[in-house]
């Protein structure tokens, strides 16, 4: 075992330093006793600061003050009743492993390649059932549960015996093409009445549980609806912990009293390589960080079998030898049996040997951690459910394959263990005494004990009481009516008219309340700061301050019934925020439209993981992609500059990208989107990019409205060659059939692009129908089949954009873009830089039409053939 007596105990907190004069402690630790006795706990807090004021005073080091004893925090005395039957609760949670497992290793049999986890569920399996059974509520107003990922197939044993899912489900677990297995996670998407969130993804679970419970805050202060009664659980590895965006939404939670919010990081001590923390301990670790952020911590950490132990422990030598081990440590005692506990553990000291003396090796072996006894996990969760005022995390101990044996508990590649044989099968069936034959066994069958069995019934009676099963997701919201929405015909950006749109939004007396502005801290960047006093900013806590502009018209107004949520520097945070929101309607029945607007470059590149997630969710909402482009944003830079997200929204089935030029073309595609997503439910999200850019904005074309939804439209006719562009660079198309026209006798057409992304799915659509036998034409063909000349398209992204719809091209295509790095200057000359303004445009329609003419633009418009391409610069 390890040797501490070198290390430096000021910088290691886990262990205490000797103590050089054991009478003198004795005597301090009487004194306050007496005066906690005398004159009570507030007194004797406020010495205690004083005291380290003090020592602050004298450079006196202070102690780490964020840890607590390596014990659990709710002493015997102060543990609840049990209030369930707890043999009956065991022979459920027996079964449910039991399925679990089989499901896994059935699988596997099988199809080899499909996977699975074991070990997870075994850790976490009576920290789900607790839950189950005493604490999560279901039904409409029922509780958000973010269940651990890898441990799905316990969720889907457990709804096998509630009649949920059938037997060949589970036995089709993780083969979903044929349309009756089971997802390998929790993924809504494609089980769209059970899951309700998306987990998978190491991290996104914790954040997103988060700003739910701060929407369920936010819906409650705008009196939307009353969620005071809801609780949000999310359970979390404690490996998952290290995900940056498992710690983004911590302090907002303990600074907003989130005492709706409990996590409950099951501390298994493992990932899937190795230890989380082999030479340190990751409960202090995450303790000291939860208590510094400002939540309340209740640790978990010990079973029942224990309490006698600590009660006779009058010397602390049984926490002195907890506090020294080392997580690598307790590893190998969770994997090894008692005799080697006994010699390892408890004999490094007489005393601890003496406190053990009554105890068999196999009473050793039976003692358990605390995320295993059902009892201390009620105890904990009921502390955490009365909580008031801060977030709760119960840091639960627990065995990584609790209950595998040999062949998988606290083993180092227990995580992959998807694969057992009968004897090791056979063994998991005594240890939790499951009434099954050996051909059973090796049969791998279901158990399920009856719908009359005294298991089954207790369950179905736990769940009504609780208000229904879990976890279930509604698809259904009442429907909302969308007002028509017009624009300003003048001389402005996009984005002004993004914010004109959102206004008349805000102020539809059906629909305004409903509408959710979501900003991460750009609100003046993009124009917005007009709507500060007419919708208010969020705050759960008002506004305690005058605002340095109080006294102007548009001040900055804070207010605990504000509608717009301005979430700070923190896209992952602002994005979950969106998420909460845009998944309203099915976790709530409460439809809303909210709409995020962000610097485009920090959306799917920066958090695309979590726009996958909102696909997952089947969200429904406006993410606004702001100051858009490569050429748009001009002076700000590489980093700033968006080339590519619409080729990464492309990728994402359910999201509608548009990128639009003109006002009325954005006013159409919104007042759309609302309706797809209001009035027709379907489960869609739309990213619509916006940019700075002023110029006039046209009334729309007559006959312009389908092409604008559908991706593709014309602007201007012309017979020799046909010229495609969207977003801003559309009006550098416009000036190159000018260009054309005026320079070299060369009439263009031109037309607007709205949604490469569309017209590609559209395409794709009328192949597949004709490569089945069917017949059918895409819309880009239907646009272009009597149109003459090579087709050119440009816009502001990378090429692979424009190229998007090559396949349904009729004729010669060349595609421009802004492929390269993005860098400051004038949008004219980014736009020079990157061969997508009016001159180049202009010489490459001359090029695809092999005018003779082509040599002669070049030189006209000072375009240097030897120059090199603008990705190589």
């Amino acid at each position: 075992m390890t040797d501490l007596s070198d290390i430096d105990y000021s910088a290691f907190w886990r262990v205490n330093p000797p103590d050089a004069d054991p009478a003198e402690t004795r005597e301090w630790l009487e004194a306050f006793d007496a005066l906690v006795a005398a004159e009570g706990r507030e007194r004797a807090t406020f010495l205690l600061r004083r005291l380290l004021d003090h020592a602050r005073v004298r450079r006196v080091p202070l102690p780490p003050v964020l840890n607590t004893p390596y014990k659990n925090s709710i002493a015997l005395a102060q543990q609840p009743q049990f209030p369930g039957n707890l043999e009956l609760e065991q022979r459920l949670s027996s079964i449910v492993r039991w399925n679990a497992l089989a499901m896994v290793v059935r699988a596997n049999r099988a199809h080899a390649e499909l996977g699975g986890h074991i070990a997870s569920y075994a850790s976490a399996a009576d920290l789900f059932e607790v839950g189950f059974n005493h604490f999560f509520r279901g039904g409409a107003q029922g509780d958000l549960v973010y269940f651990q990922p890898h441990s799905a197939p316990g969720v889907y044993a457990r709804a096998f015996l509630e009649g949920r899912l059938s037997e060949s489900q589970l036995d089709h677990y993780r083969r979903e093409c044929e349309g009756k297995g089971l997802s390998s996670y929790c993924h809504p998407y494609l089980m769209p009445q059970f899951w309700q969130f998306p987990t998978g993804s190491m991290g996104l679970g914790p954040i997103n549980a988060i700003y739910a419970a701060r929407f369920m805050r936010y819906l409650e202060h705008r009196n939307l609806q009353q969620t005071g009664a809801r609780k949000v659980w999310a359970f979390v590895g404690d490996g998952e912990m290290d995900e940056p965006e498992s710690l983004a939404g911590l302090s907002l939670a303990a600074r907003e009293g989130l005492d709706n919010l409990i996590f409950v990081v099951n501390c298994n001590l493992q990932r899937l390589d190795g230890p989380v923390r082999g030479n340190g301990s990751v409960v202090q670790e995450l303790e000291g960080l939860f208590t510094g952020a400002g939540w309340n911590v209740v640790k978990l950490l010990w079973g029942s079998d224990w309490d006698a132990l600590f009660a006779r422990d009058e010397d602390g030598v049984l926490l002195k030898r907890l506090h020294e081990t080392v997580d690598g440590e307790f590893q190998t005692y969770a994997a090894t049996d008692g005799r080697f506990n006994r010699e390892h553990f408890f004999n490094k000291y007489p005393e601890l040997t003496a406190l053990i003396a009554g105890m068999s090796d196999d009473d050793i072996d039976r003692l358990k951690r605390g995320g295993h006894d059902p009892v201390k996990i009620y105890t904990a969760y009921h502390a955490a459910a009365h909580h008031r005022g801060r977030p709760t995390v119960v840091l639960a101990q627990t065995k990584k394959g609790y209950g595998m044996g040999t062949w998988g508990q606290g083993k180092m590649g227990t995580h992959q263990q998807k694969k057992l044989d009968d004897v090791a099968l056979r063994e998991f069936r005594d240890r939790f005494a499951l009434p099954l034959s050996d051909d059973d066994v090796a049969q791998l069958r279901f158990f399920h004990p009856g719908s009359e069995s005294q298991e089954i019934r207790y369950l179905e009676a736990r769940r009504k009481a609780l208000g229904g099963h879990l976890p279930a997701r509604r698809g259904e919201a009442p429907r909302l009516a969308v007002p028509s929405l017009a624009f300003s015909e003048r001389n402005q950006s996009t984005t002004m008219v993004f914010v004109q749109l959102l206004s008349q939004l805000l102020k539809d007396e059906a629909l305004g309340r409903r509408v959710v502005p979501i900003v991460a801290d750009e609100a003046r960047t993009f124009g917005m700061q007009t709507l500060f006093r007419q919708a208010g900013i969020y705050s759960a806590l008002g506004q305690l301050y005058e605002p340095e502009d109080h006294d102007e018209l548009l001040y900055y107004r804070e207010a605990k019934d504000g509608q717009i949520l301005e979430e700070g520097i923190t896209e992952a945070g602002a994005l979950s925020s969106w998420l909460a929101a845009a998944t309203s309607y099915s976790t709530h029945g409460l439809p809303m439209l909210p709409f995020y607007i962000y610097y485009s470059i920090f959306g799917f590149q920066r958090v695309g993981d979590l726009v996958w997630a909102a696909a997952d969710s089947r969200a429904r909402g406006f993410l606004i992609g702001g100051t858009a482009g490569r050429t748009t944003l001009a002076g700000e830079g590489l980093q700033h500059q968006d080339g590519a997200s619409h080729l990464i929204a492309s990728t994402i089935p359910n999201c509608r990208a548009y990128d639009p030029c003109f006002g009325y073309e954005l006013a159409a595609i919104v007042e759309e989107g609302a309706r797809r997503m209001l009035q027709a439910q379907e489960d869609v999200f739309y990213y619509v990019t916006v940019a700075n850019e002023n110029y006039p904005h046209p009334p729309m074309p007559e006959g312009a409205a389908e092409g604008i939804l559908k991706g593709l439209y014309r602007l201007r006719d012309g017979g020799e060659v046909q010229l495609l562009g969207s977003g801003p660079i559309l009006r550098e198309v416009v000036a190159a059939a000018e260009l054309l026209q005026q320079d070299w006798g060369v009439k263009a057409a031109v037309w607007s692009v709205t949604s490469f992304t569309e017209l590609r799915r559209d395409g794709m659509q009328a192949e597949r129908t004709r490569r089945l036998g069917g017949t059918a034409q895409s819309w880009v063909e239907s646009c272009l089949a009597e149109t003459k000349g090579p087709v050119l398209a440009a816009s502001d992204y990378v090429s692979a954009v424009a190229d998007l719809i090559r396949p349904y091209v009729p004729r010669r295509y060349v595609a421009l873009g802004t492929d390269g790095f993005g860098r400051s200057d004038t949008r004219a000359a980014l736009r020079a830089f990157f061969e997508v303004d009016a001159r180049n445009i202009a010489v490459a329609a001359l090029a695809a039409m092999d005018h003779p003419s082509v040599g002669d633009a070049r030189r006209r418009y000072g375009i240097d053939p030897g120059t090199r391409a603008p990705w190589q610069r």
